[in-house]
Order: C-alpha cells, then sequence, then structure tokens
C-alpha cells in the first residue's frame, strides 16, 4: 500500500531541478565579482610567462619575471583609475555610453602608448633622486621593483575607496621612497620634490579656473540670450576652433614625441592653423546642425556632443602616449640594469614591454574602469555636454600653459580639478542668481527657495576624499615603498 504522503516521481524530480537550478543560480551571483580579478591574474601571468620566454634562463630571469607581472598589475590599475579623468566627462554628460568610452578609450590608449610611446624612460622618475648615490645594480634592481609594487598597490586602493588619483605622482613617491631606503635623504633632490609638491595646487587650481572661465563664457553669450540658436550658430564654431587649436598643441608638446620633436612655439602655430580650418568647417556644421531646433538650453546641449566625443579621443590618446611609462618605466628599467648588469639614467623600452603597458591599461579599462569613470562623470557634480566640454578644453590648454611656464603638473588634477571648478561655478552662479531675484515671494516660495539654497552642487564627501587622496599619495607611496624594499633586501 503506498503512502499517502509520499509525492509522485515527476514532482520529486521537479524539486530536485529547482534545488540544483537555485544552487547553479547561487554560484553564478557568487562567481560574477571575481571574473574581472580572474582574467586581470590571468593577464598578470601572461605577461610573467612572456618574460620568461624572452628570457630564459638567463641571470635575473626570475627577477625580470616578477617585474613584468607587477608592471602588468601596475597598467591595469592605470586603467582602472587615470583613463576615467579623460572619458568620465562624455560618460556623465551622455554624448557617450560606457561601453562606447570604453572601446573608444581603449583603442585610443593603446594607440597612443605603442605608436607615439616615448623610446627611452627616465629610471630615476622625474630626476627626483642622484643616480651617483646608487651604486650597486643588485641595490637599484630592489629600489625599482619596490617602486613599482608600492606604486601600483595604492593606485588600487585609491581605485577601491573611488579617488581619481595622479599615477605620476605614485610613481614618484614609490621611487622617492626606495631611493631614501637604499641611499638616504640626501639622495633626494628637494627642489624637484617641492616642485612637484606645488603642482598638487597649481593643477587642479588651474584646471578649474579655465573650466570655470569658459562656462561663464557659455552662459553669457549662448545660454542666457534671448535667441539661442542664434548666439549658438555665432560663438559654437569658434568655441570647436579653439579646442581643435588646443589639442593640436597639446598632442604636438605632450603625444608625439616618439613621432616628431615638436617646439612650443612651432605646437602653438599648428594649433592657430587647425582652429582655423576648424572654424571654416564648423560654421556649416553647426548651421545645420542648428536648424530647426528649439529656442531653449536643451537644444543647445546636442551641439557640443560630437566636439565632447573628439576632445575625449584626444585626451585619452596623449594620456596613453605618456603616462603608459609610469607602469613601464619602472619595469624597463629593471629588465636593462638584468640584462646588462648596470643602470643608467635612462633606458630604452623594450617592445614586448611597452604592449604590457598598453595592453594592460585597455584591460584595466575595460574590467575596473567603469566605477571611476562613473565618479568623475556623474558623482562629483551634474554635467551636460557643455560643461563637460569645458573640463575637457581646460585640461588641454591647462597643459600647454603648464609646458610654456615650466610648471609641474598632474593630468588627473587638471582633469578632476575642472569637474570641481564646473560645479563650484554653478554654486556660486545659482546663489548670484538667487540673489539677484525679487524678494518678495510666498511663503511657500520662500520655502522651497531656502531648501534650494541648502542644496550643494558639488558633493562635498568626494570632493574631501579626492583632495585627501592626493595630498598623501606621495608620502603614503613614498612609506610603502621604503617598507618594501627592506623587505626585498632584508628576505632575498
Amino acid at each position: 500500500m503506498s503512502n499517502p504522503s509520499s509525492k509522485p516521481r515527476w514532482q520529486s524530480l521537479d524539486s530536485d531541478l529547482a534545488r540544483i537550478s537555485r544552487v547553479e543560480y547561487a554560484n553564478a551571483h557568487v562567481a560574477r565579482p571575481m571574473l574581472a580579478p580572474g582574467i586581470a591574474f590571468a593577464f598578470i601571468a601572461l605577461a610573467g610567462l612572456t618574460a620568461a620566454v624572452i628570457f630564459g634562463r638567463a641571470d635575473g630571469g626570475l627577477i625580470v619575471v616578477a617585474a613584468a607581472g607587477f608592471g602588468a598589475y601596475m597598467a591595469i590599475n592605470i586603467g582602472a583609475n587615470d583613463v576615467a579623468n579623460n572619458m568620465g566627462p562624455a560618460v556623465g554628460a551622455n554624448a557617450l555610453t560606457m561601453t562606447g568610452a570604453i572601446v573608444i578609450a581603449a583603442i585610443a590608449e593603446s594607440a597612443g602608448a605603442l605608436l607615439a610611446g616615448g623610446d627611452v624612460v627616465s629610471t630615476i622618475s622625474k630626476g627626483i633622486i642622484d643616480p651617483a648615490s646608487v651604486h650597486d645594480s643588485t641595490v637599484f634592481i630592489w629600489a625599482m621593483m619596490a617602486a613599482l609594487i608600492s606604486s601600483a598597490m595604492w593606485v588600487n586602493l585609491a581605485t577601491w575607496v573611488g579617488a581619481p588619483v595622479s599615477t605620476t605622482h605614485s610613481v614618484v613617491g614609490g621611487v622617492m621612497g626606495a631611493g631614501i631606503a637604499a641611499a638616504g635623504l640626501s639622495a633626494v633632490s628637494w627642489t624637484t620634490m617641492s616642485a612637484i609638491a606645488a603642482s598638487w595646487i597649481i593643477s587642479p587650481v588651474l584646471g578649474g579656473t579655465i573650466a570655470a572661465g569658459f562656462l561663464a563664457l557659455i552662459n553669457a553669450k549662448i545660454q542666457y540670450q534671448d535667441d539661442k540658436i542664434a548666439a549658438a550658430r555665432r560663438w559654437v564654431p569658434i568655441l570647436v576652433a579653439v579646442m581643435a587649436g588646443a589639442f593640436t598643441t597639446y598632442l604636438a608638446v605632450k603625444g608625439l614625441n616618439k613621432l616628431v620633436k615638436v617646439e612650443l612655439e612651432v605646437a602653438l602655430l599648428f594649433g592657430l592653423a587647425t582652429g582655423f580650418l576648424t572654424w571654416l568647417v564648423t560654421v556649416p556644421w553647426v548651421h545645420r546642425r542648428s536648424e530647426g531646433l528649439e529656442n531653449r538650453t536643451k537644444s543647445l546641449k546636442t551641439l557640443f556632443g560630437l566636439p565632447l566625443i573628439i576632445s575625449a579621443t584626444f585626451l585619452s590618446f596623449a594620456h596613453g602616449a605618456n603616462d603608459v611609462a609610469n607602469a613601464v618605466g619602472p619595469l624597463a628599467a629593471i629588465v636593462h640594469t638584468a640584462q646588462f648588469g648596470d643602470f643608467a639614467a635612462q633606458v630604452a623600452i623594450p617592445t614586448w614591454v611597452m604592449v604590457i603597458g598598453a595592453l594592460g591599461i585597455s584591460f584595466g579599462l575595460f574590467l575596473f574602469g567603469p566605477k571611476l569613470i562613473r565618479m568623475v562623470g556623474s558623482q562629483i557634480t551634474k554635467l551636460n555636454p557643455m560643461r563637460a566640454f569645458c573640463v575637457a578644453l581646460s585640461a588641454a590648454i591647462t597643459v600647454i600653459l603648464a609646458s610654456w611656464l615650466g610648471l609641474p603638473v598632474s593630468s588627473t588634477h587638471i582633469a578632476v580639478g575642472a569637474v570641481f571648478g564646473v560645479g563650484f561655478y554653478r554654486e556660486w552662479h545659482a546663489e548670484r542668481r538667487r540673489k539677484n531675484a525679487n524678494h518678495q515671494r510666498l511663503p511657500e516660495r520662500r520655502q522651497a527657495q531656502e531648501e534650494k539654497k541648502r542644496r550643494k552642487l558639488v558633493r562635498r564627501s568626494h570632493f574631501m576624499t579626492i583632495v585627501a587622496a592626493w595630498i598623501i599619495t606621495v608620502p603614503a607611496t613614498a612609506v610603502l615603498s621604503a617598507a618594501i624594499f627592506w623587505t626585498l633586501t632584508a628576505f632575498l
């Protein structure tokens, strides 16, 4: 006699399959966060394997293999953190989707690194350590290894907490800390370090001021005009021409050193010529684009979308050409020293080392970049195409001014400082408009106005986190690098 409480076999089978499905879903949910780190680890292992194949059993081969892995790790972190400064404003302004931004940035960054990256790199970053103070090649290798590991770890930590930091300053701090641990305080060029410290203030203030100035110009000459479309037809071609000229000069000064050597004066002439030609092309384009647009601010945003995408692409190309050295510089120094038994102030970058840097930046951007892209693009202050255009234009102009004045600046600090500048200008302008408004209001409107007055257009928590990260980057990486150097020399 069958048990009446027992389930038919087909119901038991369905229950078992349902439980299996839930377990598989749970496993997939748990495994998903591990996918990106797994891919990153595979790339790091592949970089080490490449070094092993090239060096084989030669003396110092194991050290080069380890350095290649850490170089790939640093490149991944640069892609995760630094590239957000170029693409964040375009994504925050909805001129690009996240996927489109990642694809464009990966291509432009890789092209910049491989086509225009430097032939040689300074082994003592920014001249902060006297090479004569490091006498032994083994000590030099461990110092570069410590600098590479510490800077990569710091950028990784900054990305995790959501703070865009300067990878150049991270490497500078790492080299300084390892140099002090290896040769003492006298090995450091404190004059150079003072100039680098000054850039913590110069870069964001200059970038923010220029971005706010362009936003004020757009507001006064276009947005607050009675006929916005007519004003846009007159001013947008001028602004786009300024952008084209600025980026031509920017690329000539910062992004094409490997292809051609251009003095700043010549680069400015190229920029003026490009700006004029761009103005000639943009005038009819703006007229066609603006036909049928309504006379309101929302219509103006469509005129800045394409220039913003182009500017973000140029920024990524120049960034790849310049900042790839932050990943491969210490690695190239270790490779040279292990191969030739001595070290030099400058060394050539092997092609396979440059490929690791370029691919690592792209992998880091693809796997971990969206977090910082969202931070820069939308979580500091609200951006639209006009504001984001001002940020990108400020980044190019600030670098040109800094090169002309001989000031050390950070591209990260410039770009993020420009975002802050736009946000704080919006706060100041909104407050000014409220003060100029009619003070006779109904109680309900007065209450709403007070509530609006208390609202801040720049998130103060992000502002404080980012500024704090900027301030402690060099000392933090220096301390970490010194500790790693002492550990390596004590146990290896």
